[in-house]
């Protein structure tokens, strides 16, 4: 691969773009990025745009699937055992069980038939199952988006008297054995003591350091997170360091872990991170030959963003992982597409972003991840071959921050180098929408507070040309954020460099990434206004 990038209008002030972004997102990414890839940005010639209300319209919706009309059965004949068990162990009771999330069990006849009619409403409604992709996309894996076929039935059921049926037609209920949902894992870490968060005040971030002390590199296939207080546990990410520098953090700061501000984590995560937990993503193992690198003698630092309740709490958050038992041919990484700065005016009901990113190489998506917060209300993600063929990916239609899913593919999508992911979102900052948590509306930027937002779609990748088991590595792309300089990040913060590298030691020391973070914060400020007073 060129040594080189290109980054489409590239201007100072898209360097200062560039490197905002990237600091601000490595709050939340959960892995290493592309570092050489074609990026369009929103200064000059770029493509980043920023429409409000009916202009400049979200990327074309796409159709959903054709779901046909419920075929009623003949009446009497649907019974609990035979049509609706099935449904519900398959799509209900990985929460609706003891000790998950939901707040009752579904396991039993009597469990459903007590709440027959409420599930029938909410069904319907499709409240539940918590599936959020619009219909007529490309297959996911435990796609929990029931047919109008199985809804129609759980209606007739309901109001039918919900019969029991046979015993025998009853099929084995699900085993819940463990209380991590891919069972009893390989390894079960978490911070020496319980955090105590205050009752009321800002959000924390509070980064917990845990040493794994491995001889080796290890291979992790899945990575699973237990909120021990869901009540304040916003999101989870498991960052590594191999530097020592979190330690040195932890031991600085009284209490467990230490406080990062503005949502890093006080150093530059080279290595990348284990993976994330936002409220509703699902744990699930790695294909086969693909696994997430943990390296040898890295400390993972468990950073958990606590939103408060009003009350003191307690929180004790544990994460487990599982290690890959066949040989690893491929490194799994993370594409983020950001939208970056966000300035959403006070009660503008349909605001609307678009930013894309292109493929440097031949790269084989496996899932994408849509994440805003409490005003998005919908998100777009497309890819466009080189050949113009349009790949549908996802579209959230109706975003709800309580249940962020990694969409993943039951058949990875093929992108050719040259390929570019387009990610169109919406927003809703206006007085009408239930979930603004503004009462008058305010504008709204980019932050990592609860009542900020954010735009990003993570793309999980692995890179065709790689094959680890020949001792073949893909080259270019980074390891984690910054990856040592190289890559996009680097290209990004050249500008800045010479302004803020005051000892020439080709990168920023803490007290120079804070004046350049100081001043990325003035300038943005100043072009959001500036871009607002222009609209109006």
């Amino acid at each position: 691969m060129p040594s080189s990038i290109k980054l489409s209008g590239y201007s100072k002030s898209a360097g200062v773009l560039a490197l905002a972004a990237m600091m601000s997102y490595a709050a939340l990414a959960s892995g290493a990025g592309v570092g050489k890839a074609l990026v369009n940005g929103s200064a000059g010639q770029g493509s980043v745009s920023a429409q409000s209300g009916a202009t400049g319209a979200v990327a074309a919706s796409l159709n959903s699937s054709s779901d046909a009309a419920y075929v009623p059965l003949p009446k009497g004949t649907l019974t609990f055992n035979k049509d609706i068990a099935p449904i519900v162990y398959d799509n209900c009771a990985s929460c609706h069980h003891p000790g998950e999330v939901a707040p009752f069990s579904l396991l039993s006849y009597a469990d459903v038939k007590k709440r027959a009619k409420q599930i029938g409403l909410v069904t319907q409604d499709r409240t539940m199952p918590p599936w959020k992709a619009d219909a007529g996309h490309e297959q996911f894996l435990d796609a929990r988006r029931l047919t109008n076929q199985q809804i129609g039935m759980i209606k007739q059921w309901a109001e039918e008297g919900g019969a029991e049926g046979k015993p025998a037609d009853l099929p084995k209920p699900p085993q819940f054995t463990s209380t991590w949902k891919l069972g009893q894992p390989d390894v079960i870490l978490q911070p020496t003591e319980a955090y105590s968060l205050a009752a009321d005040g800002a959000d924390v971030y509070r980064c917990f350091v845990i040493p794994t002390n491995y001889t080796e590199d290890r291979w992790v296939s899945a990575f699973e997170v237990h909120p021990d207080n869901r009540k304040v546990v916003h999101h989870v990410i498991a960052y590594l360091d191999t530097s020592g520098k979190a330690r040195q953090l932890d031991a600085a700061d009284p209490g467990p872990g230490y406080t990062s501000s503005g949502g890093g984590v006080g150093f530059n995560p080279s290595e990348g991170a284990l993976g994330g937990w936002a409220p509703g993503n699902e744990p699930r193992h790695t294909p086969d030959g693909v696994g997430i690198l943990l390296p040898k003698g890295a400390d993972i630092v468990l950073q958990v963003h606590y939103h408060k309740s009003g009350k003191p709490e307690t929180d004790l958050t544990k994460i487990a992982l599982d290690f890959c038992k066949a040989p690893v041919d491929k490194r799994l990484r993370i594409m983020p597409i950001i939208h970056w700065p966000l300035r959403i005016p006070a009660g503008d009901a349909n605001y609307q972003v678009h930013s894309d990113i292109t493929t440097p190489a031949d790269v084989t998506l496996h899932a994408v991840m849509p994440h805003m917060h409490l005003i998005g209300k919908e998100m777009t993600v497309n890819a466009t071959l080189p050949d113009g063929t349009v790949k549908k990916l996802v579209r959230v239609p109706d975003w709800d921050f309580n249940w962020q899913t990694t969409y993943a593919f039951k058949d990875p999508v093929k992108l050719p180098a040259g390929s570019r992911l387009d990610m169109s979102a919406r927003y809703d900052n206006s007085a009408q929408n239930p979930t603004n948590p503004s009462n008058p509306p305010r504008p709204v930027n980019w932050g990592e507070q609860t009542t900020d937002e954010m735009c990003i779609a993570f793309a999980f990748y692995t890179v065709d040309s790689e094959q680890l088991t020949k001792g073949i590595e893909a080259k270019g792309f980074p390891n984690g954020f910054g990856a040592g300089g190289s890559g996009l990040q680097r290209q990004a913060l050249l500008p800045l460099m010479k302004i803020f590298d005051k000892n020439g030691d080709g990168k920023l020391d803490d007290q120079e990434r804070a004046e350049a973070a100081k001043y990325i914060r003035e300038r943005m400020t100043v072009k959001a206004a500036a871009a607002e007073g222009a609209t109006k």
